[in-house]
This record gives structure tokens, C-alpha cells and sequence, in this order.
């Protein structure tokens, strides 16, 4: 397992170049109003479709949820990029007894109220189209290691293009509830009955 080692002066200078290029990039990056718990570190759990899914969570992190981020990366796409690891990119083995050790190592970072932790919960890159999110069982023993309040958000983001040759991208945030207060059942419902909502809700957003 690779833990990460988060350098605060590069992970301000990443996050203030990777917004220059998601704006020339993308014509429109459109959060939906949400206000994050004060004193709770979060889990993001994010739907997983396009290369650019962790960068967006570094965006949400630093920009509009107010916390340090950490990523969990597979391995070796992490080898492939380490400078990722200063960062907050930190690795998960999911063919290695190691897996257990990033999961608590995930846990541990969110017992700190100023971190927030990315997670693909579906563990591979699946359309944005699908209609289920399989959260996989990882999630629950990471939950089940958390001891301090940590709140439990699930980010929906969606590509439309409308009249302009760039995308545009939107992310749905839902308060799935606190680390502890939640089962995992409960969990995976909320996520699937959002998810579904903001399909929906994508339909009739403003252009």
C-alpha cells in the first residue's frame, strides 16, 4: 500500500491549475447548492466514468467543500503517476490481502475533521448513463473503521453539451448521513434512489 504524502504548497498550487484547465476544458462546471456539515470530515463517494473523475474531486474538496483532499487510487494507476501522491493520492490493492490496510488507512484520515476522502464506490469506470451505482461491500468495512464524525456524501456529476462544442458538467452532492448512523443497505439505497433523481433532474437544468 502506497499512504499518501500530501504536500499542503503543492496541493494548493494543483488545485489552483487544474481549475484554470477544467474552465478550458469545459464551458460551464456547475455545483447544485450544498453546504457541508462544519466540524465532520467527508467520504465522497463518486460515480466513476471519465479520466477527469478524481480531478473533479479535487475541485469540489478545495473549492466548495472546504477540506483537504485524499484520493484512493488503484495501484498501479497510481505507479503510473506518483507525483498524484503529493497530492493525497494513496493506493488500494483490490487482488491483494493489502486492500484491509488502505481501508482502515481511508478511515483514519477521516477521523481528522479538516479531510475529505474520494472514493469510487463502483471500484471500475462504468457509463454515467447507468441507472444502478453497485457500491461495493469495501465501502462498508472503510464506514465500519471511522471514528470520527464524518459525513457521508454522494457526488452525482453529469456531462451535458447542449448548443456549445465544450461540455458542461454538473455536480449533484446528496447528504447520504453520518459515518455510524447509516447501514450500509441504507446507504446504498440512498445512493441508487439519488442517482436516479438526478438523471431526472439533469433533464431540466439551466443552459
Amino acid at each position: 500500500m502506497i499512504p499518501a504524502r500530501r504536500v499542503a504548497l503543492f496541493s494548493n498550487w494543483f488545485a489552483i491549475y487544474m481549475r484554470y484547465r477544467m474552465r478550458k476544458a469545459f464551458k460551464l462546471l456547475q455545483v447544485m447548492p450544498f453546504t457541508p456539515k462544519p466540524g465532520h470530515s467527508i467520504l465522497l463517494l463518486c460515480n466513476h466514468f471519465s479520466w477527469w473523475d478524481g480531478l473533479w474531486g479535487n475541485y469540489l474538496a478545495y473549492w466548495h467543500l472546504n477540506r483537504k483532499l485524499y484520493i484512493m487510487m488503484q495501484e498501479d494507476h497510481l505507479q503510473k503517476r506518483m507525483l498524484l501522491n503529493l497530492f493525497g493520492g494513496f493506493s488500494i490493492n483490490r487482488s491483494s490481502r493489502e486492500m484491509i490496510k488502505s481501508l482502515q488507512y481511508a478511515a483514519g484520515l477521516l477521523d481528522n475533521p479538516e479531510n475529505l476522502v474520494v472514493v469510487f464506490p463502483q471500484g471500475e469506470l462504468i457509463s454515467n448513463h447507468t441507472t444502478e451505482i453497485n457500491v461495493e461491500k469495501g465501502i462498508e468495512r472503510l464506514i465500519k473503521n471511522i471514528k470520527g464524525p464524518c459525513q457521508i456524501v454522494y457526488n452525482c456529476a453529469l456531462i451535458d453539451y447542449f448548443e456549445s462544442l465544450k461540455p458542461s458538467v454538473y455536480f449533484h452532492l446528496f447528504d447520504c448521513g453520518i459515518a455510524g448512523e447509516v447501514t450500509f443497505e441504507e446507504l446504498t439505497e440512498k445512493i441508487n434512489t439519488f442517482h436516479k433523481q438526478a438523471l431526472k433532474d439533469q433533464v431540466n437544468v439551466a443552459h
